[in-house]
């Protein structure tokens, strides 16, 4: 029996370890390019918040307007993420990144020329039109090479872009803010034009660098190349996913929009939080440059997050459990940074919170690999994310309208702790439409990478 038993590990031992190698080098060849893209992005969505400080007053635009106009975005974005998506299938990755990476480095330089509401209204409406696809287009092109199992940890991965680049902007945007300008630009108005250089100088690498699908890697070789193959065929086998038949058919889909139920609070809280986020420091009497650095933190807290949650999640299997937890501390840590008046209190808690909503989405995203592959998985991915994604809308917007009723910032951070807990209780909703019977009227057995209780 002994001998058996060593006889037989060995090559348990080697596919494991060849499985490692695999995935690593898929994410040395893939993450760092995605990565940066999407750092770019976050850099360019977190610029306005600071921008506010001087270009509200420069060119006479209130606490409501300014909500509004930073919610547009997200209104170019939703109208424009599906047919973004259908044309990625179309036009493959390399080439429809390129696309969204010019048009948006374009339109982010030209918020320098902003001269009243409508206009700020009007370019950040074209910017979210052209930026809507890469977010969910990256989500989507992930499936097309990482296994169900390894998701959470992947999407992980990418969503550090979020915090990491908004840790850059922070100390920058408040170093600018503190200078004068340059080149007969405003700081403001010079904080645009260099956040939306990047994108454009982005475009080049990212035609000459990214495959559009593991058939188009040169550097994957065919013994690796049939692993994955078989692995994601396995995926969709086991979880009964079709491919076939209209993929619009997602746009209708009951469980695609439970899951844009579901996410809607984060994004409406990550926006909300970040676009305010200036304005809410500067109160504790701080200096920009002051502003800028402590803008930093929170983000720091949520590269913590990303980096344990999503890992602990894969590990363990579960899912859901993770979701209800954390999106409940989540709710709890906002509500009390609106609760205590205390700075220092009320900045510890929007780091705690900010840790909680930023991690948290890698494990909501594994769950639509459930039920969605092909091209039904890029019109899906982009219905659940352009929906989700108004509650960047929501959140700005919704800030500015309670902090000009109510005279208090803080009265915005309960509304936002309020769709946190309705993020809880969706987690329940989605994990019962996700447990759909078997033709047979027994129920499925529960997908790979989940354990009871919250399978």
């Amino acid at each position: 029996m002994a001998q058996t038993k060593a006889k037989s590990s060995p090559p348990q031992a080697g596919a494991a370890l060849h499985e490692q190698r695999v995935i690593g080098l898929l994410i040395r060849r893939l993450l760092p390019l995605l990565v940066v893209i999407y750092i770019a992005a976050y850099i360019d969505r977190g610029v306005v918040g600071f921008a506010k400080l001087h270009m509200n007053a420069a060119v006479g635009i209130g606490d409501a307007a300014y909500g509004l106009g930073a919610g547009l975005f997200f209104v170019g974005y939703f109208l424009c993420e599906i047919p973004s998506n259908l044309a990625l299938e179309r036009f493959g990755a390399r080439r429809w990144f390129a696309r969204i990476l010019v048009t948006w480095g374009v339109i982010t330089m030209a918020m320098a020329l902003i001269d009243s509401a409508r206009t700020f209204y009007v370019l950040r409406f074209l910017l979210g039109a052209a930026e809507a696809g890469l977010y969910p287009g990256i989500l989507y092109y992930l499936t097309q090479w990482f296994p169900l199992r390894h998701r959470a940890r992947i999407i992980g991965l990418l969503v550090l872009a979020q915090p990491v680049a908004l840790i850059i902007t922070g100390p920058l945007a408040g170093w600018l803010l503190s200078t004068h300008g340059f080149l007969g630009l405003s700081n403001w108005q010079a904080l645009f034009v260099l956040s939306g250089l990047p994108a454009v100088l982005l475009c080049w690498p990212t035609l000459r660098w990214l495959p559009d699908s593991p058939a188009h890697a040169r550097w994957l070789v065919g013994e690796d190349r049939m692993w994955l193959e078989r692995e994601l065929a396995e995926d969709a086998s086991a979880h009964a996913l079709q491919a076939h038949g209209n993929p619009l058919g997602a746009l209708v889909d009951r469980r695609v929009l439970l899951l844009a139920l579901l996410f809607l609070p984060f994004p409406l809280s990550i926006y909300g939080l970040s676009l305010w986020l200036p304005t809410i420091i500067s109160q504790f009497g701080t200096s920009d440059s002051t502003t800028g650095l402590l803008s930093a933190v929170p983000y720091l807290f949520a590269v913590v997050g990303l980096w344990v949650v999503p890992r602990h999640s894969d590990r363990t299997g579960e899912r859901y459990g993770h979701i209800v937890v954390v999106s409940a501390l989540a709710a709890v840590a906002m509500a009390a940074s609106a609760w205590f008046r205390l700075p220092g209190l009320q900045f510890l808690f929007i780091c705690i919170a900010a840790l909680c909503i930023y991690s948290i989405q890698a494990v909501v995203w594994t769950l639509p690999g459930q039920f969605l592959t092909g091209a039904r998985a890029a019109v899906g991915i982009a219905t659940i994310n352009s929906l989700a994604n108004l509650g960047g809308y929501l959140g700005p917007y919704g800030i500015g309208l309670v902090k000009e009723a109510t005279g208090r910032l803080s009265a915005g951070l309960y509304f936002l702790a309020g769709t946190l807990v309705f993020a809880v209780l969706m987690t329940f909703v989605v994990r019962a439409a996700l447990r759909v019977p078997s033709p047979n009227g027994v129920p499925e057995a529960a997908p790979a990478g989940t354990i009871p209780p919250f399978q």
